[in-house]
Formats: structure tokens, C-alpha cells, sequence
């Protein structure tokens, strides 16, 4: 049995063998409610780091527009279904008009956040307090009790009585009434002091001060006559204290009447030893006043600055003399 040989079979290029290939076009770009919603989304987390991390500055912008922002970006997620975007080879983003964002309940509570994490202190933010340049006062060496009391004394007597002391002049009121009823009640009375001890008193007191005119006057009881003139105010008796009595009475009301006196003067009174011009080989007339540190005849003091009635135990510090005068005058 013969067989017809077949004959091949040629393709039907009429035909197509599989599915029409789709014309490759540019990448579709995502729809604007998505690539709005991922904006807010990264703006969101921008603002959130952002508050953890710091405060932002005062004066910065991202701190007072990001807030605002985000309600009009949600607004254009939302309106964003209403467009219909192309397949075709290019795709056109909706510009939305320019509108003046308005605060929502949300952006309101994020505003707020935002400003309470400006407002919290933060340790790397805080400036250091600037350093003070208010000088710190010194402190000056304290001034001593005689520069601060010192009284302005510029006019000074020393008066050199003859014969006797103080002590016993108070021991023989009849002998010596204007001392003891009226000196001694009215200046400063000063026992245990000698005669040299108020001659440097007296001395030192009119140079202390510094402002001239200074002076110091000395002034001595005449000395007693001599022979049989004199035995009434011999020394050691009670003759001598009267005839002492009497020259302070007859000497003092003109000094302590003065303006020097009233203003800035100091009356040192103290006892000596006075001769005459034959005792001491002198010329007639003359005078001497011999002043000693034994025995202590007693000081007395009369000034508008000395304590009336006053009796203080205090020695004299020759080393010091401005500070035994601020302690005896206020």
C-alpha cells in the first residue's frame, strides 16, 4: 500500500502566536492624594523629631509655618480624589489655589506642643548666666577708735597750779571750794595721771587734729613770795590748795568764755613745782615750773568734748597719745 507523503505544514502567519506586547511608556507617577498624604506624613515626623531633639529657635520659621501647613496639606489629600490622572506618557499635578492656612483643633493642639516644648527648659539650650562685672566691695581695714572719735581740738591751756595735788585738794573742800564744787563736777578728772603725762597730753592734743591754726598756751600760778609774804601759801599746806583756788577762779571764766574754747578748745590742769628767781638763781622776775613724773598729782580736764564728772582709770599711753585722748573726749 503506497503512501501519499504528506505535505508540510507551513505556519499561518495570519495569525498571531501570542498577545499583543503593550507599547512601554514612562513610569506611572503615584495619584496626588498619595504623594500629598506622604508629604504631611514625612512633615509630621520632621516635627516630631524635631520636638524630641530641642526647641527650635524663636525666630524660626519651620517652628511657626509647619503647624499651619499641615491642615492645607491634609486638605489637598483629601480633594485629591476628585482628580483623575492620565496613563498616557506624562501626568500633570494639580496646582491648588493659594489659600491662608487656618488653624484646626489639631493644628491648634500641635501648635500648643509646640510651644510647651519651647518653653521647657532644656541643659544644652539654657545660656550659662552671663558672669557678674559688679566688683566685689573689699573690705577696708576698720578705722581705730581714735580716728573715728577724735574730736576737732585746735586750741589747748596748760595750766600748771603750784604746790599740792588733786587728791588733796578734794580732801580739803574748805581749802579749795571752786575745784571741788565746780572743776572737778564739770571736766574730767584723772587721778592716777602726773604732771609730765598732761604736759604731753596737752602737747600731742593741739597737734592731732591738723587743721590750723594750733596752739597751746601755757600759763603758771605766780610762784608764793618769798620770806614772810610767802608762809601763807607755803607748799604742803593748805595756804598753797587756797592760793591755787583762788588763780583758777580769777584765770578760767576768760578762757572758757572764748569762741577757741566753745568751738574746738581743751583745758589741761595739773600741779608742779613753781619757784622763784632766787630759788632757781634766775633774773627778778622769772619763774620756773618744774613738772614730774612721781609723785602722780592728778589731771583735770575742761573742754565742751570732755565727760562732766567723769573719772576714768586709764593711764596715759605716751606711745599712743591720740588714742588716750579719743578715749577720754567724744
Amino acid at each position: 500500500m503506497n503512501s501519499t507523503p504528506e505535505e508540510p505544514t507551513t505556519p499561518n502567519t495570519d495569525e498571531p502566536d501570542s498577545a499583543p506586547r503593550p507599547v512601554k511608556g514612562p513610569p506611572r507617577l503615584p495619584s496626588t492624594r498619595v504623594a500629598a498624604a506622604l508629604a504631611a506624613g514625612m512633615l509630621a515626623l520632621g516635627v516630631a523629631v524635631g520636638a524630641a531633639i530641642g526647641p527650635a529657635p524663636e525666630t524660626s520659621l519651620a517652628g511657626q509655618r509647619i503647624p499651619l501647613l499641615l491642615p492645607a496639606i491634609a486638605a489637598i489629600a483629601g480633594a485629591g480624589g476628585a482628580h483623575t490622572t492620565s496613563t498616557n506618557t506624562s501626568t500633570t499635578a494639580v496646582q491648588p489655589p493659594p489659600v491662608t492656612p487656618q488653624p484646626t483643633p489639631a493644628a491648634s493642639s500641635a501648635g500648643a506642643t509646640t510651644k510647651t516644648s519651647k518653653t521647657a527648659p532644656s541643659a544644652a539650650t539654657t545660656p550659662a548666666p552671663a558672669p557678674s562685672t559688679a566688683k566685689t566691695p573689699t573690705k577696708s581695714a576698720p578705722k581705730s577708735a581714735a580716728q573715728a572719735t577724735l574730736p576737732p581740738v585746735t586750741s589747748v591751756w596748760l595750766i600748771t597750779l603750784s604746790g599740792g595735788t588733786f587728791t588733796q585738794a578734794l580732801a580739803q573742800t574748805a581749802a579749795a571750794p571752786y575745784i571741788d564744787s565746780q572743776l572737778v563736777p564739770a571736766g574730767t578728772l584723772l587721778s592716777g595721771w602726773s604732771s609730765l603725762d598732761a604736759s604731753a597730753l596737752a602737747s600731742e592734743a593741739a597737734l592731732l587734729s591738723g587743721v590750723p591754726p594750733q596752739t597751746l598756751d601755757l600759763i603758771v600760778q605766780p610762784p608764793c613770795p618769798e620770806g614772810a609774804a610767802g608762809a601763807a601759801c607755803a607748799p604742803e599746806t593748805a595756804g598753797a590748795l587756797t592760793a591755787a583756788d583762788e588763780f583758777l577762779k580769777a584765770t578760767l571764766p576768760a578762757i572758757t568764755a572764748s569762741a577757741a574754747y566753745r568751738e574746738h578748745g581743751l583745758v589741761v590742769i595739773t600741779f608742779g613745782s613753781v619757784g622763784n628767781a632766787t630759788a632757781s638763781s634766775l633774773p627778778a622776775g622769772s619763774a620756773t615750773a618744774t613738772l614730774s613724773s612721781e609723785p602722780p598729782v592728778g589731771v583735770l580736764l575742761l573742754s565742751p568734748f570732755a565727760r562732766a564728772g567723769a573719772r576714768p582709770t586709764s593711764a596715759f599711753n605716751p606711745t599712743s597719745p591720740k588714742q588716750s585722748l579719743s578715749e577720754l573726749l567724744h
